[in-house]
């Protein structure tokens, strides 16, 4: 039976680091960083996102600045915010909260995010300082999933690392992390051909392409480290029928709620053959809050005011 990464008990004890932080700031003279996050429309996740965010700043005394916007709200009024918040001294750290309604442009309000305000990572500037090994602001998700690993003891040196995903967010830099450690990197992705084979072939799994149980217990190289990333909603009785036969409990809460969350990695399957696997909820996502207000501090730090 695999060991549990667990990863919201990891998540308090970054944000407890953030937490001391904050307070040698104040002990300096220094003022609390301020984290401004822009929420546009009414999407149920980022609504949650954010109230979670901010009871996190508020356990840590991070100053969370929101600023919520109709879904209607033009590119150029959001431009228009970002620069503003750019301009302004208290603001050390800019969020623009992810999927953004249809008719706005992503990567133009990221691209807009001043880059030592870029608390998300996900600014070019940044990327590519990532890219060259440098310091930087990093993308929250893969950065927390480093630490959770070096907390656990995981040498990464020489390890046959697979990440399936491909994203700016996670799976591309979460690649270029693990290299700059030493391991030997592979990505993965939808088109990749026999990927169970290529799975199979990981010291060290990482699974972050947002499909429900994609990753079998026989994808899985018997004593390989399993980071899941995915985060889904299950309503489907059928699906869920399938997804969880070595999850009975799971089994029972979609019954019983009518909805469950789960991984892109089949976690009940994954304990039977990994050595160490994180868990759905309570692995990675925990991390990313945790990750954000790290950067946040690092950005104020940056800043020195």
């Amino acid at each position: 039976m695999a060991t549990i990464l667990d990863g919201k008990a990891h998540a308090d004890r970054m944000l407890e680091s953030v937490r001391l932080g904050v307070e040698d700031r104040r002990a300096r003279g220094l003022r609390a960083p301020g984290l401004a996050v822009v929420l546009v429309g009414d999407d149920p996740a980022s609504q949650v996102y954010v109230r979670n965010k901010s009871a996190a700043c508020a356990k840590v005394g991070i100053t969370s600045i929101e600023h919520r916007l109709a879904a209607e709200t033009p590119q150029a009024e959001l431009d228009a915010l970002i620069d503003q918040l750019n301009a302004d001294p208290d603001v050390d750290g800019i969020l623009v909260q992810l999927p953004l309604p249809k008719g706005l442009d992503s990567k133009e309000a990221l691209h807009r995010i001043s880059p030592a305000k870029d608390v998300d990572g996900f600014h070019p500037m940044n990327q590519g300082l990532l890219l060259e090994g440098l310091p930087g602001l990093r993308p929250c998700t893969p950065t927390a999933c480093m630490s959770l690993l070096a907390h656990h003891g995981v040498n990464l040196k020489g390890l046959r690392a697979v990440v399936l995903g491909r994203s700016e967010i996670v799976g591309k830099p979460m690649a270029l992390m693990l290299l700059e450690q030493h391991a030997t990197v592979t990505i993965a992705h939808s088109r990749t051909k026999d990927l169970p084979a290529v799975c199979r072939e990981a010291d060290l799994l990482v699974a972050a392409v947002g499909r429900p149980g994609l990753v079998e217990g026989s994808w899985i190289k018997p004593g390989a480290v399993v980071v899941d990333v995915g985060i889904n909603r299950i309503e489907d009785p059928a699906l869920g029928e399938r997804l969880f036969a070595a999850e009975p409990k799971k089994l029972e809460t979609l019954k019983t709620k009518g909805a469950v969350l789960c991984g892109d990695v089949r976690f009940g399957e994954a304990m039977q053959v990994a050595s160490a696997v994180t868990p759905v909820p309570g692995g990675v996502g925990p991390l990313t809050i945790a990750g954000l207000l790290t950067n946040a501090l690092m950005a104020a730090n940056n800043h020195g005011a």
